[in-house]
């Protein structure tokens, strides 16, 4: 007999929620040796999130980015599922799964510069939840709204507990007017629940233009009031960790400037996903993956 898991953050349902946080930020044990700096380690515990001036250099960007762009001239990408489009422009918005279509990418996700740091936030063993390159040209790329990613995964994923990091690293320059990434610091440490039933194959709309799981107006206001905005700029190869459970979002890119980066998603595997909390059926494998074999 299978024992009920206790939805710690429930969400999707009549009305809106707020809860606060029931997982550690931080799940490595104080003091254990990594690539993080204890006070950076602190900083991202109060902040949810550590940005990095330089995690790459100059010509591993050019390698990345030349990969990037080989990916999204190709049509055997732009046909598959994991190509997300933009609908107005029907440019590619997104690819994911990247490092199992590219060696390249593959050997970033295995770089311990990446995969170790992941490694001492989460105190275990990491797999990749999901990988995807945004690819956000100039000239009207449209931006992703306020959310927080933990609430999609525990709710379309099952991912049981906040015990995944994210990375993202510019292979272009982030400017302060070309959509770079914005989160509330501290916001980590609310949960907001959403208002609403998951749509049956949610993620085909929302990958476009998410709609399901993103909060009201007032609790935003609440949330940016309590926080405040943080706006994240830097030189490509720069990268921002951030927790699954930070309120970010960013702008259109209305600039001649491209703005693309590769995301980069890590999850405990102790905390491998179940069913989905909030919605009919698990989203595919190639947004939130069922495979937990750690990165070596």
């Amino acid at each position: 007999m299978t024992t009920p898991v206790t939805d710690l953050y429930p969400s999707r349902g009549a009305t809106e929620v707020s809860v606060p946080r029931q997982d550690p930020v931080v799940w490595g044990a104080p003091g254990t040796p990594g690539p993080i700096p204890v006070a950076d380690l602190q900083a991202y515990e109060r902040d949810g999130f550590l940005a990095m001036d330089e995690l790459i250099g100059p010509d591993e960007v050019a390698r990345y980015r030349r990969e990037l762009e080989r990916l999204v001239a190709d049509p055997g990408i732009r046909a598959d599922e994991r190509a997300i489009v933009e609908p107005k422009s029907r440019e590619i918005r997104s690819v994911f799964e990247v490092h199992r279509i590219s060696e390249v990418f593959a050997e970033l996700v295995r770089d311990e510069r990446v995969v170790g740091r992941a490694r001492q936030i989460l105190g275990s063993d990491v797999y990749v939840h999901q990988s995807r390159i945004n690819v956000k040209p100039g000239f009207g790329a449209s931006g992703f709204y306020w959310h927080s990613d933990f609430e999609t995964w525990h709710a379309e994923d099952g991912l049981p507990h906040m015990r995944t990091v994210s990375v993202s690293i510019a292979l272009t320059d982030n400017h302060d007017t070309n959509g770079g990434l914005m989160i509330m610091p501290g916001s980590h440490r609310t949960f907001l629940g959403c208002a609403g039933a998951t749509p049956e194959d949610n993620y085909r709309r929302s990958l476009r233009m998410q709609e399901a799981g993103t909060p009201s107006d007032e609790a935003l206001t609440a949330l940016a009031d309590r926080y405040g905005i943080r706006l994240f700029t830097g030189r490509a190869g720069s990268a921002t960790w951030f927790d699954c459970n930070c309120m970010h979002g960013s702008g259109d890119n209305i600039t001649p400037f491209p703005r693309s980066n590769v995301f980069i998603v890590f999850n405990s595997v102790e905390n491998a996903a179940l069913e989905p909390f909030a919605a009919p059926v698990r989203r595919p494998e190639f947004i939130g993956a069922r495979d937990f074999t750690p990165v070596r």
